[in-house]
């Protein structure tokens, strides 16, 4: 994410209980998946929820990038 973006959610996270939502959702996925990434090997199963987790992370982050547009035009 771009710093601006990371200045946006620290600065709104707490009056905006949605927008934290879904930084905190985006945290975890992030490390879930950094740790099924590093294994030396994955399982048909891993790999499919490594799938998954990139899916849900990314249509968390287009809803987050919706609210943060939305907060970049009050500051214009």
């Amino acid at each position: 994410m771009e710093q601006k973006d990371l200045e946006i959610i620290e600065q709104f996270g707490n009056e905006d209980p949605q927008l934290k939502a879904l930084w905190d959702q985006h945290i975890i996925y992030e490390k879930m998946l950094d740790k099924l990434e590093s294994k030396s090997y994955l399982s048909p199963t891993e790999t499919q929820e490594i799938k998954e987790l990139k899916k849900k992370k990314l249509a968390g982050k287009t809803q987050m990038q919706t609210i943060l547009d939305k907060y970049r035009e009050k500051e214009e």
